[in-house]
C-alpha cells in the first residue's frame, strides 16, 4: 500500500450534455409559459430592442418610434444599443425570441460559473479512487496554505459532481423572480451582469478588462457604477493598479461606443442625450410595484415631488456612500467577489428607476454569501435570500392594501410592497458588514483572512 498517492477517477465526457440536459428540462416550464403567451404580452422588452433596430434599418427616428399596440413601448436605450440591436431586427420574430431566450441563459450560465467559482472548484476536486477528495484517509486535505478542510462538495460516482452542482445552481438562480422576469420579458439585464462580472474576475481574460465594463455602460447606463468602483479602487492609498488600468479602458470604451452614434445616427443621438434621457417616465409608471429603487420606494409614499427629490438625493449620497466604501474595503482585503455584489447592488438601489429584473445582482450576491459552501451559517443565509427572491413579496404588498385593513393595509402593506428594494439595502448590510464578521469567526481556504483586530468597517 503505497501512502500519499492519489488515484482519480476521469469524469466521462457525457457528464456535461446530461446536466445540460437537465437544466434544459428544469426550466422548459418557465420558458415554454412565457413564449407560449399572448404575442401581444410575449417578451414586450425584447420587442423594443428589436423595434429600435427596426427604426434603424427604416430610417425613422428611434426615439419617435413605439412597440406595436396593446403595449406602445418606446425605446429608452442609449442610441448605440438600436445599433448593436439591427441583427435582432433582421430575424423573424419566432426566431429572435428563440435566440433571444437562449441568450439569457448563457448569460445566466456564465454569471453562474463566476459568482459560485469557490464553490464550484470545490466541486471539481478529485477523489481518490473517484470516493473522496486529495487525502482521502480521514475526508480532510490541504486548502490554500495547507489549512486543513473537509470533504469535497461533490459525492457522486463517475465525476458527475462539477456538472450536477452546476447544473442545480442554474436552476436554483433561473427561479428567482428577476431571473425569471428576464425570460418573461425578453430582458437584457442578466447579460449585462455577465459582462460586469466576467470583466471583474475572469482569471485569465482573453479581452483587455475594463472593456466589457465600458460596453455594458454604453448599453445600458447603470452599469456605470462600475467606473465608480474601478475609480475609488485604482486611485488613492492602497490603490491597485490594475484597477487603474481597467478603469481607462472602460471609460474609453464607454465614450468611443457613446460618440460613434453621433457619427452613424447624429439626429437619434442628439434625441437621446438632450432629450429622451431626461425623461423617466419613457421607463414607465415610476410609481408602480416593480420599480424597486429607492427613488421608487419614495414616490410611493406620495409625499411632495420637492421633498421626494431632497430625501431621494440624500439617501442615494448615504447608501453610495456606504456601498462604495464597503465595495474597496472588500476588494482591498481580497474579496473580488463580494466588492462586486455591493457595486451590482448600487446599480439597482441609486438608479431613480431599477425594475424587478434589476435585481438580477441577486446571483452574484448568493455567490458571494455562499463561498467555497464549508461555513454552514453563510449556506444557510444564502438560502433565506434564495428563497426571499423566489417569492413575489412585492406583490403580496399589493394584495394586503388591498385588502384595506385599517392600519394594516396602508403601513405593513406599503412595507411588503417595497420588500425587494429594502432586502437590497440589507443585503448591502449583509455584504459589507456580517459577512466580514463572520469570515473572522469561520475562515474559508479559499478566501484571504481578515485580521482580528480590524473593525468591520476597516480603515484604508
Amino acid at each position: 500500500m503505497k501512502t500519499g498517492e492519489v488515484t482519480t477517477t476521469r469524469r466521462p465526457p457525457w457528464t456535461w450534455p446530461l446536466a445540460l440536459l437537465l437544466v434544459a428540462v428544469a426550466v422548459a416550464p418557465l420558458v415554454l409559459q412565457w413564449l407560449g403567451n399572448a404575442d401581444d404580452q410575449r417578451l414586450v422588452d425584447l420587442d423594443v430592442y428589436r423595434t429600435g433596430g427596426q427604426a434603424l434599418l427604416g430610417g425613422r427616428p428611434v426615439y419617435d418610434f413605439v412597440t406595436p399596440a396593446p403595449q406602445l413601448l418606446p425605446f429608452t436605450y442609449p442610441p448605440v444599443a438600436a445599433m448593436l440591436a439591427v441583427p435582432l431586427a433582421v430575424m423573424s420574430w419566432p426566431l429572435a425570441q428563440w435566440v433571444w431566450t437562449a441568450g439569457v441563459f448563457a448569460a445566466l450560465a456564465v454569471t453562474v460559473g463566476h459568482a459560485f467559482r469557490a464553490f464550484l472548484d470545490r466541486a471539481a476536486v478529485p477523489y481518490p479512487g473517484g470516493a473522496g477528495v486529495p487525502g482521502g484517509g480521514r475526508g480532510e486535505a490541504s486548502g490554500r496554505g495547507g489549512a486543513p478542510y473537509r470533504k469535497g462538495v461533490s459525492r457522486l460516482p463517475g465525476g458527475l459532481g462539477l456538472p450536477a452542482v452546476f447544473a442545480f445552481l442554474t436552476v436554483a438562480c433561473t427561479y428567482l423572480m428577476p431571473i425569471r422576469d428576464q425570460v418573461r420579458f425578453g430582458q437584457v439585464d442578466i447579460l449585462l451582469v455577465a459582462l460586469c462580472l466576467a470583466d471583474c474576475v475572469a482569471r485569465r481574460p482573453v479581452w483587455p478588462r475594463g472593456m466589457l465594463i465600458g460596453l455594458a455602460t454604453a448599453v445600458k447606463l447603470t452599469p456605470g457604477v462600475f467606473l465608480v468602483y474601478l475609480l475609488i479602487t485604482g486611485f488613492g492609498p492602497g490603490a491597485r493598479p490594475e484597477q487603474r488600468r481597467a478603469f481607462l479602458m472602460a471609460a474609453f470604451t464607454a465614450a468611443l461606443l457613446t460618440l460613434l452614434p453621433f457619427l452613424v445616427i447624429p439626429g437619434d443621438a442628439a434625441d437621446f442625450w438632450f432629450g429622451a434621457l431626461f425623461d423617466p417616465e419613457r421607463l414607465g409608471a415610476n410609481a408602480a410595484t416593480t420599480n424597486q429603487s429607492m427613488r421608487g420606494m419614495l414616490i410611493r409614499l406620495y409625499l411632495p415631488d420637492q421633498l421626494t427629490s431632497l430625501l431621494w438625493l440624500a439617501l442615494v449620497a448615504v447608501v453610495a456612500w456606504y456601498g462604495f466604501r464597503h465595495a474597496r474595503r472588500a476588494l482591498l482585503d481580497g474579496h473580488t467577489m463580494t466588492a462586486v455584489a455591493l457595486v451590482g447592488l448600487m446599480a439597482v438601489l441609486l438608479s431613480p428607476v431599477a425594475w424587478i429584473h434589476h435585481l438580477a445582482w441577486v446571483v452574484v450576491v448568493l455567490g458571494a454569501l455562499v463561498g467555497d459552501g464549508r461555513d454552514p451559517v453563510r449556506i444557510r443565509v444564502a438560502a433565506g435570500v434564495w428563497l426571499y427572491y423566489v417569492l413575489p413579496i412585492p406583490w403580496w404588498g399589493v394584495s394586503i392594501k388591498a385588502a384595506e385593513v385599517p392600519v394594516l393595509s396602508p403601513v405593513l402593506g406599503k412595507i411588503v410592497q417595497n420588500g425587494f428594494g429594502l432586502g437590497a439595502l440589507v443585503l448591502v448590510w449583509l455584504l459589507g458588514v456580517w459577512l466580514p464578521r463572520r469570515r473572522r469567526v469561520f475562515p474559508q481556504p479559499s478566501e484571504p483572512a481578515i485580521p482580528l483586530d480590524r473593525g468591520p468597517a476597516g480603515r484604508r
